[in-house]
């Protein structure tokens, strides 16, 4: 793993008292990570995230008690939402201003221990070897968490200066009007030097037919890990099924976003009004039937195939037999 300092600790500054409401006055297109188990439901727009990449909140609301922290690298396309209570503390972090192979480095404040973002792994410090529980969230846009959760609520514009907001190391006052990451993530590059327009980029070795920032949905129980290419998945006709572990766990891909779920054992078919099974039909995005039962979304990560393959390997891919 190659650690670097890239910027001053906090120059990307955490949300550390977040604020909702009802309204956001983005794009609707624009993606949320929704956190879905949380009441009311809430939404932290990708658009503020690529300003401040980790937002310290708690789901308890008033009462406390469910400390989450809502992370986002910018560089990875990783949207991961962990659990802040860790070996009987609950954990605040802020953004070190280091990459570990180019995905955010995340820091502690209390203890200064430093954690990859994408794995929740304790790199350094008193944690060390550690690991953070990841909770349930999806990928969604705004529009479809509106529409899919009407009483839910979305992070308002938190404010403040960023280093993201400017052309060098020192913060500058944010404009979320802007999208510094726009042209990366639709470029061909990866990594810190395709962002930065160095010359010394990354080479991709992973599979020929995954391109290295294709969105993948990680799932990993009891040691074992299986990242779900959306490519891959839309190929084998928008479902398919692996066990993990001891969990049985069913992908679902549209044409906007891919989801991992509990698999209920019911037999999918993708057709362009949902996904049919079990006598009813389902959203994929939400996994909501139309006979009101709800499948259960899991524990999983959103993030680009490079990042996946740099903490897993290439065999840790989803292979459809179809693909065989």
């Amino acid at each position: 793993m190659n650690v670097r300092r890239v910027l001053p600790r906090d120059a990307i500054p955490s949300v550390d008292e977040p604020r909702f409401s009802g309204a956001y006055d983005g794009d609707p297109d624009d993606a949320v990570i929704a956190v879905t188990v949380a009441d009311p439901l809430r939404a932290y727009p990708v658009r503020y995230l690529q300003f401040h990449e980790i937002v310290n909140d708690d789901l308890g609301n008033d009462d406390g008690g469910d400390p989450v922290a809502v992370t986002w690298c910018p560089l990875c396309g990783s949207a991961v939402v962990y659990d802040r209570s860790h070996a009987g503390r609950t954990l605040e972090f802020g953004v070190s201003g280091k990459l570990a192979d180019d995905d955010l480095v995340m820091y502690e404040r209390e203890t200064g221990s430093e954690w990859k973002q994408s794995t929740g792994e304790c790199i350094a410090g008193e944690f060390e070897g550690e690991s953070l529980s990841v909770r349930p969230a999806a990928v969604l846009s705004a529009r479809e968490f509106r529409e899919s959760y009407s009483d839910g609520v979305v992070l308002d514009p938190p404010g403040g200066e960023s280093e993201a907001a400017s052309d060098d190391d020192e913060p500058a006052p944010i404009d979320y009007a802007e999208s510094p990451y726009e042209a990366y993530a639709s470029g061909e590059g990866f990594g810190l030097a395709a962002h930065r327009g160095l010359a010394d980029r990354r080479e991709w070795d992973g599979p020929a037919d995954i391109d290295p920032k294709a969105v993948v949905v990680g799932v990993e129980f009891d040691g074992d890990a299986v990242g779900f290419p959306f490519s891959r998945v839309r190929a084998a006709g928008g479902v398919v099924r692996a066990t993990i572990g001891d969990r049985d766990v069913v992908a679902l891909a549209t044409d906007d976003g891919i989801h991992a779920y509990a698999d209920p054992g019911h037999e999918f078919e993708s057709t362009d009004d949902g996904v049919v099974g079990d006598g009813t039909t389902w959203d994929p995005t939400t996994g909501t039937a139309a006979d009101g039962r709800r499948l259960e979304r899991i524990p999983a990560r959103r993030l680009y195939a490079f990042t996946w393959l740099d903490d897993h390997g290439p065999d840790a891919f989803h292979r459809p037999d179809s693909l065989d």
